[in-house]
This record gives structure tokens, sequence and C-alpha cells, in this order.
């Protein structure tokens, strides 16, 4: 049996496979395939999305999304292989915009409507891009990194009155 390095490897062009230390694997691959590298994954075995996150890459212009994939079983036994994978692709800045992972995997689901909400990623097809956290309409999201905290601060709380006794 191969290794899923060279699974991944035979099976897709331009994706780069490396391992980052004992237990975690590290897989780029451009956004257009993503959804069938996440698909070949699962289909491997690496049913358990343990995380989706972002990286503001301002300088770079880019939004690095990062999905944390593990597994536990394989062939109803527990996996030997304890390996997480971790899967990277890009996003411009300037038009943040990915095909949602929720057909491929539902726990997805409120992690994209976080990234939506807190850098303003647009996940085309996701069911629901509604707010999890914030109550108030903000122009640029809080978490990018020119995101000015000070300015919103005293446009947003400085012009409150303060309660009288």
């Amino acid at each position: 049996m191969s290794s899923i390095e060279e699974k991944i490897t035979a099976n897709f062009d331009g994706i780069e496979v490396r391992k980052i230390e004992e237990g975690r694997i590290e897989v780029k691959t451009k956004k257009e395939a993503l959804l069938s590298t996440l698909n070949f994954l699962k289909d491997e075995g690496y049913g358990h999305l343990g995380l989706v996150s972002c990286v503001d890459r301002i300088e770079e212009g880019i939004f690095e999304l990062v999905y944390i994939l593990s597994r536990y079983l394989v062939g109803g036994e527990v996996a030997v292989d304890q390996a997480s994978l971790i899967v990277k692709t890009e996003v411009p800045r300037g038009n943040p915009t990915l095909v949602t992972s929720v057909k491929v995997f539902e726990t997805a689901e409120p992690y994209e409507r976080e990234l939506h909400e807190m850098f303003g990623i647009v996940f085309s097809g996701h069911p629901r891009l509604t707010p999890l956290f914030l109550e108030r309409d903000i122009d640029l999201p809080p978490m990018r990194k020119d995101f000015d905290t000070r300015k919103y601060v005293e446009e947003e709380f400085e012009s409150i009155p303060p309660v009288e006794d």
C-alpha cells in the first residue's frame, strides 16, 4: 500500500505535498482543485474536518485557507496512521471567492460562515452565509489586517452619550 503522499501526487497535477513532521502532512492545492482534493482525501479515510481557518497574507494580496483533516477509522478499525492533513489553498484578497466545501464536509458550514463574517470571503453555494458573531454591519471585516480597530471604536462608541445618574 502506498502512502497518502504518493496517492495524492499520483492523482493530482500541480499539487504540493510535504511531510512537515511526524504525523503532519501539508497539501497545497489551487482553489479550483480544492473540492476534488477534499473529496479524494475523504474517500481515502480522512473523514474528519477538524478546522477551517484563514491567514491574511496582506503583503502577498491573498487569503490562505487552511483545512485540517484527520482519520480515525480505516475499514472499521482504528487507524494506525493518525496523520493530520493540512490542506491549504489561496484566494485573492481583492475577490475572495471560493466554492463551499459544505457539500463534502457538512461540518464546514459554521467555519465558512465565520470566515465570511470575519474576513469577507464568499463561499459560493453555501446554504446560509448569515452572521454568527457580529451585531453591526462593518464595511471592512474585522479580522483583516487592514481593519482599523481604533477608528472603528472611535466611530462606533465615542458618539454614545454616557449614562447619567
